[in-house]
C-alpha cells in the first residue's frame, strides 16, 4: 500500500532550528530517502516551493480563473512530502518516526487512495 508522508512548517519553524541543524536534518533525510530508495520502499520525495509561490485554479462559467497564493489561511504549510511504498500502516509509521523532521515538526502519515491507471 502507497502512504504519503507530509511535513508542514513555515519560515520561522524551519529558521528556528538554526541553518547547522537545518542542514543536518537534510543530510538526515537524504540518507534515508536513500535507504529506503534501496529497499524499495520510497516511490519519490518532493520539496515544495514557499506558499507565495502558489496558484489557485478555479473554473468559473467555463473559464479558469488563476488566483496568487494558498486556498487555506494557514500558520503553517505543506514544506515537503514523500510517498512510500509498503506493506502496512505500522511500516509507514515506523518510517515517519525516523525522518529526522518528526523529531521537531512531526510528520503526518496518510493512505493513498486511488492511483491514476495510466496506460504508457
Amino acid at each position: 500500500m502507497k502512504y504519503m508522508l507530509l511535513i508542514y512548517g513555515n519560515e520561522e519553524a524551519f529558521n528556528s532550528v538554526g541553518a547547522e541543524t537545518l542542514a543536518e536534518i537534510i543530510r538526515d533525510t537524504d540518507a534515508l530517502n536513500q535507504e529506503l530508495f534501496e529497499s524499495g520502499e520510497l516511490v519519490g520525495a518532493y520539496g515544495v516551493a514557499d506558499e507565495e509561490n502558489a496558484k489557485m485554479v478555479r473554473v468559473t462559467g467555463g473559464t479558469p480563473v488563476v488566483t496568487d497564493g494558498p486556498y487555506a489561511e494557514a500558520k503553517e504549510f505543506l514544506g515537503s512530502f514523500m510517498i512510500v511504498d509498503c506493506d502496512s500502516l505500522e511500516r509507514a509509521l515506523e518510517i515517519a518516526a525516523r525522518a529526522p523532521s518528526a523529531r521537531y515538526w512531526g510528520v503526518e502519515v496518510r493512505p493513498l487512495m486511488h492511483e491514476a491507471n495510466v496506460e504508457p
